[in-house]
């Protein structure tokens, strides 16, 4: 939500322990603070954070990244839950096992 009370729906592209990038249909004015809520495997994150400049405007789209400023004990434990998984999953990517070693190696 952000400030003045509008709501605004956002694609979450990336996410890390401060922060992230967003697909907006309209832009958000940089500097914005801003509620964030989203869901993972290990359970809902809300937070609040502060809206960067965007990256890249597109006529029915904008990345824009964001800054967390606030997040309780707790969801900031499930960010880090949910961080770790996804890098664990990534290492066991099945699509590596693919990946054969060249004849003479």
């Amino acid at each position: 939500m952000a400030e003045g009370g509008q709501r605004a729906r956002a694609k979450l592209q990336s996410i890390s322990v401060t922060g992230g990038l967003l697909q907006l249909q309209q832009e958000l004015s940089t500097g914005d603070f801003v509620e964030i809520a989203f869901h993972t495997r290990s359970g809902a994150i809300h937070g609040m954070a502060e809206m960067l400049h965007p990256t890249h405007k597109f006529q029915s789209a904008c990345f824009q990244p964001f800054r967390f400023i606030a997040l309780a004990d707790d969801d900031h434990r499930k960010l880090r839950m949910a961080l770790d998984t996804a890098l664990d999953r990534s290492f066991l990517d099945p699509v590596s096992e693919q990946l054969q070693t060249p004849p003479g190696f």
